[in-house]
């Protein structure tokens, strides 16, 4: 909180909350589930709830002693539901969306630091699956938690990448039509949800980081199309790594950026105005998180910059033969009732299929990507098997070969175990079947007439309990 200009009242204010324990806030996905379907769940679960003012499916959520802890082990959360995620940190989406006029197949976003996920999966449910999401991750060791809330929130649009930011703006320079930097900065606004925050901070430490932060925002600047909308955010609070960042760049380019202004983005945003109209959100004003937003737009006359020049990359990936379309295309027809659009773009390597966003088709030979987007199924010989990854995205859409469980039946699957004495099975036909709960999507088995054999992935398997 380094030159913070706070009065004697503001600094009480602030040091009372900082002592305080973090309210607990979640995200519904809207994905998977309703808001009003949400609340009716809260309502049954006895847990009270109050809405958060700049985010429309966003929540602080009480629960009751019993359920203290449990909230991760809910079966709602485990099928993607909602995101357990801070209320402060949903304000870098919210205010990306505040200015792009529409989202279509064209849309392509940058995530630019992406794990664990919740502003990736945010981003995606607001994309609507529509268009591409670049989820980007510097850390190796957090890939994989970034994929499983993917996969478990129902994302089909998302490609995963495991590179520095900064080489976006030299490898895919007027790339993207936004881009969201949440820089890794010093965590000062997290002391609340962790208390050793502060144990390895300095100021050596703060200029470091804020000379990272420099460099991945100007990549992100480069990375944007001309017109693109860019969002700059942190949970810190000093104004090195916050304001002055972001005047660094605006002064590196005068005249093809603009700073937009905040305030209106929802009621009460004035309290929280810093400098060029961003947001500096501290603990006290709403109960939350301290937090930082600034969002800034390219001009759409800024110059077309010349990539790096770069070996073309061959990812392995093919657009599928004709034969190889029909034969997709009739399973999931004929084995769940799913229609694709007139023109999926489906791609093949070795024998899995895959689903990939439009904008995908000029970027998968430019980067390597971890992910490159949904995989539909595996052909063995003449058999075609169906992904979990698709049960989980597109599973709502199908129409046969469903089957409804309950909470207890499902509540095994995810267990790993086999399903026994199901009522119906003799309805459904051989093989792949969709199992659901209240109408979620919760995984494929195969149904052998006596039992469905449960086909969820081992990693998934939950050991803990599942409430």
């Amino acid at each position: 909180m380094l030159n913070m200009p706070l009065d004697a009242q503001v600094t009480q204010e602030f040091i009372a909350i900082s002592e305080l324990p973090l309210r607990l806030s979640v995200r519904v996905n809207p994905l998977k589930m309703s808001i009003a379907d949400f609340q009716a769940l809260a309502l049954s679960q006895g847990w009270s709830l109050q809405a958060i003012p700049w985010c429309e499916t966003g929540f602080w959520l009480r629960l009751n002693d019993q359920d203290q802890g449990k909230l991760g082990n809910l079966l709602e959360h485990i099928l993607g539901c909602f995101y357990i995620q801070e209320a402060s940190s949903m304000l870098p989406v919210e205010a990306l969306f505040h200015q792009l006029n529409s989202i279509d197949i064209n849309t392509c976003i940058l995530d630019a630091a992406a794990a664990p996920g919740s502003k990736s999966t945010q981003l995606a449910a607001r994309m609507n699956n529509q268009g591409l999401l670049v989820a980007n991750e510097y850390s190796a060791s957090r890939l994989k938690g970034l994929y499983a809330n993917v996969l478990r929130c129902g994302i089909s649009n998302t490609a995963l990448s495991h590179h520095n930011a900064d080489v976006f703006g030299s490898w895919l320079p007027d790339s993207f039509d936004a881009v969201l930097l949440d820089a890794p900065c010093s965590g000062e606004g997290t002391y609340r949800k962790d208390r050793k925050a502060f144990n390895n901070w300095s100021l050596e430490s703060v200029n470091s980081i804020a000379q990272l932060q420099e460099s991945l925002i100007n990549s992100a600047y480069q990375a944007l199309k001309p017109g693109g909308v860019l969002v700059y955010s942190t949970c810190t609070l000093n104004p090195i790594e916050n304001q002055q960042v972001v005047q660094s760049l605006l002064n590196d380019y005068p005249h093809q950026l603009e700073a937009i202004e905040l305030t209106e983005l929802f009621e009460g945003a004035h309290q929280c105005r810093s400098d060029n109209g961003s947001l500096l959100v501290m603990p006290q004003v709403f109960d939350s998180e301290g937090f930082y937003i600034a969002a800034l737009r390219k001009s759409p006359n800024a110059p077309l910059q010349t990539p790096k020049q770069r070996k073309a990359r061959d990812s392995g990936f093919k657009p599928v033969s004709s034969k190889q379309a029909e034969t997709i295309r009739n399973y999931f027809e004929n084995q769940f009732g799913y229609h694709f659009n007139a023109s999926p773009n489906l791609y093949n390597r070795d024998n899995e299929f895959w689903l990939f966003a439009k904008p995908m088709q000029t970027l998968e030979t430019k980067l390597r990507f971890s992910r490159l987007g949904l995989k539909l199924a595996d052909q063995h010989k003449k058999v075609v098997r169906a992904t979990h990854e698709v049960a989980m995205a597109l599973g709502n859409d199908f129409k046969h070969n469903c089957i409804e469980l309950s909470r207890s039946q499902c509540i095994e699957y995810l267990q790993g175990k086999d399903l026994h004495g199901v009522d119906g099975l003799e309805e459904l036909s051989s093989g792949d079947i969709l199992i659901r709960y209240q109408g979620l999507s919760v995984g494929l088995a195969k149904n052998l007439q006596t039992r469905l054999k449960n086909a969820l992935p081992r990693d998934l398997v939950k050991d803990a309990k599942i409430y």
